[in-house]
């Protein structure tokens, strides 16, 4: 059939491909002069400024292509630099060129701080201590307390409920600070420490097995909700294997677990709680192993350990390898997949011993238990009991200026540049549009034809200045 008149066979009006002539001669004299860059990739194709081909500008981005057979290709011009295009999301079955990767300035990026183990201190029970908790850190030279910790009185249950305004101190400075840690020691039983005898200590723990005292822990797991502190660490029932305590296990170990387990599935059922529960032993056989009171991975996330320096004459090599010593502490711990705690340790028997203060740290430095709280008061600690001058020495030359680390800054690895691979058509993308660039307007087909839309830099000549 005949083209159309006025019209080459080609479909394009006369007066528009003279016109589109024209705009090519002009822009080849611009561009002889001007810096031109592909608008998206940001590319120099002249510094200094060098004459182009005017039929193939040097660097394009491929605008959407009007509705044309995919087929037709354009035929490459001697001279023309045509960098290819990103891949498109919205055409993934085609494969995209890559180039040679521009070797940079390597970004740095802050690798993850590691935190050293929380630590803290016994201070006081009340508000006190939450005032000396800030004490200490000037004694040690600004290191930061994590760890706040102190005991519900356990001599009737409306204080083991967590009597109103007993916890709000405590409660306040945990919220201040969401990298710090509340530890707060539960009893189990009223009258905790009133050398209750065996015989009674039996038929409490299973009328508590049986449910009785179930509604105190959930007004106290309530308590705790409320005052904004719903993942304390709560260390119930400790020292169970000794013979202080009303709470103790040795009398009916089965009860035992059975109470445990109903007093953390009772606090977990309460809306909005978060809690840790610390199973805390002393070390050591005691009047009974502490693996026969263990109640089951289910209702314990921390296996914790009360260690003081004792007996009398022990070394501290001892106490490791004493039966369910610290060794064995942490070997049980990591069998059953738990972290450890030492929410209980400091001087006793031995009286002031550097050597125990010294080792013992280190040990907590090896083994990264989840917190650990020295014991402050006479015979046991360090800063309020002066006592203890050597090991008070060794205490603060060690966990002086312990703070949170700054985040070490490591380079990226600049990529190793890869061989160019033949180019094939590139895909087309949504231009991106460089700073300081303008476009100019070459038409739909001119610019489908030489591959996108060209961008000509307006700040070219602050180069020269």
């Amino acid at each position: 059939m005949a083209p159309q008149q006025g019209r080459t066979r080609h479909g394009v009006p006369r007066k528009r491909r003279l016109a589109l002539i024209a705009a090519g001669a002009v822009t080849s004299m611009a561009l002889a002069s001007v810096p031109v860059y592909a608008v998206g990739t940001v590319v120099r194709v002249a510094d200094p400024p060098v004459p182009l081909v005017p039929a193939a500008p040097a660097a394009v981005i491929p605008p959407t292509a009007p509705k044309i057979p995919v087929a037709v290709t354009p035929a490459p011009v001697p001279g023309a630099v045509v960098p290819p295009a990103a891949p498109s999301a919205s055409a993934p079955s085609v494969t995209p060129p890559r180039t040679s990767p521009v070797p940079a300035t390597p970004s740095q990026t802050p690798s993850p701080a590691v935190k050293p183990p929380a630590f803290g201190a016994y201070l006081h029970y009340g508000p006190r201590g939450v005032a000396r908790i800030a004490e200490l850190s000037r004694w040690l030279d600004g290191s930061e307390l994590r760890v706040a910790h102190t005991y519900l009185p356990g001599d009737r249950w409306s204080n083991v409920e967590g009597l109103p305004g007993f916890l709000d101190a405590w409660a306040d400075w945990r919220r201040a600070d969401e990298d710090r840690v509340f530890v707060l020691n539960v009893p189990m039983m009223e009258r905790n420490e009133e050398g209750v005898p065996d015989w009674e200590v039996r038929q409490l723990l299973r009328r508590a097995a049986a449910g009785a005292f179930d509604h105190h822990f959930r007004r106290l797991a309530q308590r705790l909700v409320e005052l904004k502190v719903p993942d304390t660490v709560i260390v119930l029932g400790w020292e169970m294997n000794g013979i202080t305590y009303t709470h103790r296990c040795g009398p009916d170990p089965e009860s035992w677990k059975k109470y445990w387990n109903r007093i953390v599935t009772t606090m977990r059922a309460v809306p909005g709680q978060k809690f840790k529960f610390d199973w805390t032993p002393n070390r050591g056989r005691d009047a009974i192993p502490w693996t026969q009171c263990y109640p089951g991975d289910d209702t314990v996330d921390i296996i914790g350990m009360d260690s003081y320096d004792q007996p009398r004459g022990m070394a501290f090599d001892e106490q490791v390898k004493e039966p369910y010593g610290l060794q064995a502490h942490v070997d049980f711990a990591k069998a059953h997949k738990k972290p450890i705690s030492y929410a209980e340790w400091g001087l006793y028997r031995n009286g002031d011993n550097p050597e125990y203060m010294r080792r013992m740290l280190a040990w907590m430095d090896q083994h990264k238990p989840y917190y650990n709280t020295l014991t402050d008061y006479c015979p046991h600690g360090v800063w309020q009991c002066g006592s203890n001058p050597r090991a008070s020495r060794i205490y603060r030359s060690i966990l002086s200026g312990r703070v949170e680390p700054t985040p070490t800054v490591t380079p990226k690895p600049t990529p190793t540049p890869k061989p160019t691979p033949t180019p094939t058509k590139p895909v087309p993308t949504t231009p991106v549009r460089p700073p300081n660039c303008s476009p100019l307007e070459l038409g739909d087909w001119v610019e489908y034809w030489i591959g996108g839309k060209l961008c000509v830099r307006t700040d070219w000549w602050e180069r020269y200045r």
